[in-house]
């Protein structure tokens, strides 16, 4: 999806508010890059108004899927939807990707970073507070999820690179963690695979939430164990659920499959679990 300056301006105006739980929410789309004159990237942001003097809430910015080939902004929108209701402020992030500007994997993850810090950035704008950041992701954008905090490098040129790109908490949804020859998409990122593959430089990792189906022909158990294990060899935690017959993509609503609706209500609920056993929210009554 390209975003003329135009449009983002007027995109920018709009807010559709629902009243949930006790907050008002809101919607609001925000330009976080440009990338050409006139076009910019966005940042969906849903969440109670950000008001200045107002609480810093913790936040989970989402990066869709897609083996960087395609994707929509909005694949985390019901997760994001959730988390807004439970009093989270959440940022579903676009990124370019091969079918939208012709460019490689190495720039998904160069767009991905950019998020992170404009977010971290203008969190006092956003209302967020930015210690308490969980960054997730679905396939391609688990992995652009994970490789920001563990992959060195792969920085804009116009970014600010004292910003951490690093999260407090990962939400990986069967994420492609594994880019070496034996894992996803080695053929097409073989030449930086070393430094783009987040099994192989996991360092100081942060509490991680790992969901993945036994069916799944991208990312294998086998991966997710090994995932599992670095992180805890590191002194992390990670919290590995697997879901018998899960294909990739299990987690997704109106999945088309027998346990569709049931495995994306699990996975809601094993995130909720997760963040409050965290602190960013608050359990539920």
């Amino acid at each position: 999806m390209r975003v003329t300056l135009s449009l983002v301006l007027a995109l920018i105006t709009f807010n559709l508010s629902l009243q949930a739980s006790d907050s008002l929410i809101s919607t609001q789309i925000i330009a976080f890059k440009k990338t050409s004159p006139g076009e910019s990237l966005i940042l969906k942001r849903y969440g109670p108004s950000s008001q200045a003097g107002g609480t810093a809430l913790p936040c989970a910015v989402f990066f869709f899927g897609g083996g960087w080939n395609g994707g929509q902004i909005e694949h985390f929108a019901p997760q994001a939807e959730y988390l807004a209701q439970r009093g989270m402020v959440a940022i579903c992030a676009q990124y370019r990707t091969l079918n939208s500007h012709s460019v490689p994997p190495n720039v998904c993850l160069v767009d991905a970073k950019s998020a992170i810090r404009y977010v971290k950035a203008n969190a006092q704008s956003l209302g967020i507070d930015p210690k308490r950041l969980a960054v997730g992701g679905g396939s391609a954008g688990g992995h652009l999820a994970a490789a920001t905090t563990f992959c060195e490098g792969f920085n804009d040129t116009r970014d600010d690179k004292k910003i951490s790109t690093q999260a407090n908490a990962l939400l990986l949804f069967n994420p492609v963690i594994d880019n070496s020859v034996n894992g996803y998409g080695h053929d097409r990122v073989r030449e930086f695979w070393e430094g783009f593959s987040p099994l192989h430089n996991i360092s100081s990792p942060p509490p991680t939430l790992f969901l993945l189906g036994d069916n799944d022909d991208l990312v294998p158990v086998g991966t997710g164990i090994a995932f599992e294990k670095a992180i805890e060899d590191a002194g992390g935690r990670c919290d590995l659920h697997i879901y018998t017959d899960g294909a990739h993509g299990f987690f997704n609503p109106g999945r088309a499959s027998a346990n569709g609706k049931e495995y994306y209500e699990d996975c809601i609920k094993k995130m909720d679990h997760f963040l409050v056993s965290l602190g960013f929210l608050k359990p539920q009554r």
